[in-house]
């Protein structure tokens, strides 16, 4: 049994854990172990001590076999604390998937499998990971912590989202995010996972929300989930349709072809406003497509968390 194939095959949250293993082998396979080393629990490599330094790590029973002094060299400990904050709105359970796996993902299905890969490699790496999901409420919080217990309540917790059939429709983002920003005392790599849409188009409200989540020296990204051929480009086809607006219940009927360079001109605007705002607040921007892979996420990570520490 090909055991990559079953689990591309399989339905994505039966096996959220070994997904996300699956993504961050894949990833980092062939990429170099940090260079950074410290004297911590993980041992990384032996080196050759050199006159003068402290003979508190040589490796006696190595010496004792080739008659050459050797250090052992570990990996850091870093002490690293990142929070994760997914948007668990409707809008975010677009498009429609049936049976949710690895090329088959909606916003939600993207989000789930991405911060799993991502506090695998945070678990990895003996760091604190927290979490925190909001609606049309603040549902879930939790600190950070690095113990095996917490991970899988997490994942748990992740898992559940997926499943979830009834969504809450409205959402008012900064109402939230604000009430996140207070939450999150130490200073932490926060990582926000959301498609920026929310029921109010109270934009200066929404750049408020995001400044406040940089309050306490906290480094942000934010990680902006979209099905790009569909919610960007209004690729559909040139028939009849009844468009719905999954959070407010609203519905116009219309042939795409004839809103579609109004539409992509006022999208791209508001996105183009939203990187300006991100730049201005120091706030790390990434587009995401939902229908590519999980490369540019973790990727951003490697360099946020070399910058951030």
């Amino acid at each position: 049994m090909n055991l990559q194939s079953e689990l591309n095959k399989a339905a994505l949250f039966q096996n959220l854990e070994l997904l996300a293993n699956q993504v961050v082998e894949g990833f980092i396979s062939g990429i170099h172990k940090s260079p950074f080393h410290g004297f911590s629990a993980e041992f990384a490599e032996h080196k050759i001590y050199n006159t003068g330094e402290s003979t508190k790590h040589i490796d006696w029973k190595l010496f004792a076999k080739t008659d050459k002094l050797y250090t052992k060299s570990y990996e850091e400990e870093t002490n690293l604390r990142c929070h994760m904050i997914l948007d668990s709105s409707a809008s975010m359970y677009y498009p429609e998937v049936t049976n949710l796996r690895i090329g088959d993902l909606n916003k939600i299905g993207f989000g789930v499998l991405a911060i799993a890969a991502l506090m695998n490699i945070l678990k990895r790496q003996r760091d604190a990971v927290g979490l925190s999901v909001f609606s049309d409420k603040y549902n879930f919080y939790s600190p950070e912590k690095g113990s095996e217990r917490h991970h899988q309540m997490l994942l748990a917790k992740l898992s559940a989202l997926s499943l979830d059939d009834k969504p809450a429709r409205e959402t008012e983002t900064y109402t939230y995010l604000h009430l996140i920003a207070e939450k999150v005392k130490r200073r932490s790599l926060i990582f926000l996972f959301t498609d920026m849409f929310q029921t109010t188009t109270d934009d200066e409200k929404l750049f408020d929300a995001l400044r406040h989540l940089k309050y306490n020296k906290h480094e942000v990204v934010l990680f902006h989930l979209l099905d790009r051929q569909k919610e960007q480009h209004f690729d559909f086809e040139n028939t009849p349709k009844r468009f719905l607006d999954v959070e407010t219940g609203e519905h116009i009927d219309l042939y795409a072809e004839n809103i579609k360079d109004a539409y992509s001109e006022s999208v791209s605007a508001y996105f183009d406003a939203l990187k300006l705002k991100c730049a201005q607040y120091r706030i790390k921007y990434v587009e995401v497509d939902v229908r590519g892979d999980f490369s540019k996420v973790l990727n951003t990570y490697l360099v946020e968390r070399q910058k951030f520490l």
